[in-house]
């Protein structure tokens, strides 16, 4: 990592929907903060995927093409598909259909999804879906903070999230292994995929230049894989910040050069809010952890509530959010910009990708501004 000037950073968004606003608001918002942020400097605009939530990003190779197609130089990518939604031929044409119309500018984004996650959540090598542990403390590596880790096995089988997944899939169908649909992308995309024995190319799609990144949030299968086929990595502290250190620690250890990477390519994401003051950043944050409480509590990301109207948190969510709120990285752009670097010197990180997300488009956009001036970005 260089030390004579920044990291490269970049912005992940998933279209938030805030209340008293619509989808089609969203979508719009989504395009215009891409065309923001290429103006600032930021090297990525990421699109997460999401479905039957209040985020209007869950067409996501469709968002993507539309951004491609409002923007000229900013790459933009997924962060990430859902391997156990869409076929990894139909992602590779997807994305093969937006690089023949924007070719070297997109960024093919693979994660795992709630229907793998579910069966997979009892693993022992991953403490993101481990038991919760009530007497676990608080652990500060080096100024960054490692909380606790949140039991996720709760939420994925909750009522509406396991109806959510099985509304993502046909009747009786069976998510591939992550790391076979990995391959299979890899295949699709160098012109040399088989099902069974038969050769079959994607069109559009082979040929494409369109990197392939591995999103995960632990050191189970996800950074395994990214490692062994020598593919960049992405480790969500925004997401799951208690096992940010391990997961990059396990990318690192499995990884083997490869013809598009020599060595280990390491990106972090973080959750912030900036403003002029901490003071004004805190408030126009205060609503984070009701979005979040939404999320852990099964009922998924709900509106985007507006913090001068909402009421407080109450004290039994704080359980559910606290270890999202207390890492999200808000207040004045040297504040966030400090909190920052820590992250990426702790993690190793070639690069960060931040999200921002507040009740009012326009503070939205001046959060990444203000970061941008503060991370000395070069504008475009």
């Amino acid at each position: 990592m260089a030390t004579d000037a920044p990291i490269p950073l970049s912005v992940l968004d998933l279209a938030p929907i805030t209340e008293g606003s619509d989808a089609a608001t969203a979508v719009r918002r989504s395009i215009e903060l891409a065309q923001h942020a290429e103006r600032l400097g930021y090297r990525r605009f990421w699109l997460a995927e999401h479905h039957a939530v209040a985020v209007a990003s869950s067409s996501t190779a469709v968002l993507i093409a539309l951004i491609a197609d409002a923007t000229t130089e900013i790459r933009v990518g997924s962060a990430a598909v859902q391997s156990g939604v869409h076929t990894p031929l139909s992602i590779v044409e997807a994305f093969g259909t937006i690089d023949a119309l924007h070719p070297g500018r997109l960024d093919l984004g693979l994660g795992r999804s709630a229907q793998r996650r579910a069966e997979h959540r009892a693993r022992a090598d991953d403490r993101a879906q481990a038991p919760a542990q009530p007497d676990a403390e608080d652990l500060i590596v080096d100024g960054l903070l490692i909380p606790p880790p949140f039991p996720i096995g709760e939420l994925l089988t909750s009522p509406r999230v396991a109806a959510a997944v099985d509304a993502t899939r046909f009747e009786g169908a069976v998510p591939p292994d992550f790391t076979d649909a990995v391959d299979d992308v890899l295949a699709l995309l160098a012109g040399r995929f088989r099902h069974g024995e038969v050769a079959l190319t994607a069109v559009p799609g082979s040929g494409a230049d369109t990197p392939v990144w591995i999103f995960g949030s632990s050191k189970g299968q996800s950074a395994q894989v990214a490692g062994a086929r020598g593919l960049p990595f992405v480790a969500n502290y925004h997401v799951s910040p208690s096992t940010v250190l391990e997961a990059v620690e396990a990318y690192r250890s499995a990884f083997v050069p490869s013809p598009g990477l020599a060595e280990p390519y390491v990106v972090v994401s973080a959750d912030v809010v900036v403003a002029s003051d901490d003071a004004t950043a805190r408030h126009r944050a205060l609503t984070y952890g009701h979005w979040v409480y939404g999320i852990r509590s099964g009922a998924g990301a709900q509106p985007y509530l507006d913090p001068d109207t909402a009421p407080p948190l109450w004290a039994d969510a704080a359980p559910l959010v606290e270890d999202r709120v207390r890492t999200q990285f808000v207040g004045a752009p040297d504040t966030v910009a400090d909190g920052l670097r820590t992250l990426a010197r702790v993690t190793g990180a070639d690069e960060l990708v931040v999200t921002s997300i507040t009740h009012d488009f326009a503070q939205r956009v001046q959060s990444h501004r203000l970061l941008a001036r503060a991370w000395g970005l070069v504008p475009r």
